[in-house]
């Protein structure tokens, strides 16, 4: 799953090519990746323009002059490649289908504009989707109505996250930084990086955590997820950056996957372990459990 820098690379590549861009025609392949009434396609997203790509936690958000939104999930092997003659973006899972002839067989969903660009839809699981549904209505999908603030938010304080945390007082704060209900897009990555910068070992129950601990840790989140948009993502695995190249930030990455080297602060070896149903990685002097 794509984490909050991975999705905003997704976006910021968007939101340079599409505003403008008016919907000429749409094909589909299967339902389940466009589970939109035909009739609402027609009249609300065939022949209206792009206004703005946004993103709320790992989700996007394209919005259209009908006032009407297409809510994109990528999931796990989710891509987005525009097309308009010897123009190319491409981000999202890294096979062949970023640089390779399109549709292809992964294609689900094609979105054709009237100066003759195309927007491809690619996802060889079938896990993502793409849908259409009023702007307004957009903050009422359960998702969005459970789904913590987002951590480079204006409104996004320490003294938020430490509040949001505590109604999870007795679980680690691990597994509290993959809670998408207390904090939107945080995933392994950087729950692992911005713990080690802070110094706190990932198993710490959130009620032994002081105040100081958190001012720290919502500056490592920022810095952290900051940086990791900077340079395009993680190359983790199955994300790249708005160029259809791997992301960098992983040469950067202080911690995760670096299991069996040297603690870029202290020297001592990085162990990995497992922490709320996931691999963790940490340095057993500076993170003391």
């Amino acid at each position: 799953m794509p984490e909050l820098p991975e999705v905003e690379t997704v976006r910021s590549g968007l939101q340079a090519l599409l505003p403008g861009r008016i919907v000429s025609s749409v094909t589909h392949d299967n339902p389940k990746s466009f589970p939109n009434a035909p009739a609402d396609v027609q009249q609300f997203l065939v022949g209206a323009s792009v206004v703005l790509v946004a993103r709320r936690a790992k989700v996007l958000l394209i919005e259209l002059s009908s006032k009407y939104s297409l809510v994109i999930h990528l999931k796990m092997t989710g891509q987005l490649v525009f097309r308009s003659g010897n123009e190319r973006f491409g981000a999202g899972h890294p096979n062949e289908s970023l640089i390779g002839e399109l549709p292809d067989k992964s294609t689900r969903v094609t979105l054709a504009f009237e100066d003759g660009s195309q927007l491809f839809f690619n996802d060889q699981r079938k896990f993502g989707w793409v849908r259409l549904m009023p702007t307004a209505e957009v903050v009422n999908l359960d998702f969005f109505k459970k789904v913590g603030p987002e951590p480079l938010g204006a409104d996004f304080t320490a003294k938020v996250l430490q509040e949001r945390a505590l109604r999870r007082k007795n679980s680690n704060i691990k597994a509290v930084l993959l809670d998408q209900t207390v904090l939107a897009g945080i995933g392994n990555i950087y729950a692992d990086e911005s713990l080690w910068g802070a110094k706190i070992h990932p198993t710490t129950l959130v009620k032994d955590l002081s105040t100081k601990q958190f001012e720290v840790l919502y500056e490592e989140l920022v810095c952290v997820l900051k940086l990791a948009i900077e340079k395009g993502g993680s190359t983790d695995k199955n994300y790249v950056n708005a160029e259809g190249k791997r992301g960098s930030y992983m040469d950067f990455a202080r911690v995760f996957r670096r299991e069996g080297q040297a603690c870029p602060r202290c020297g001592s070896t990085i162990i990995k372990t497992r922490v709320a149903g996931r691999g963790t990685h940490t340095c057993p002097v500076c993170q003391k459990a």
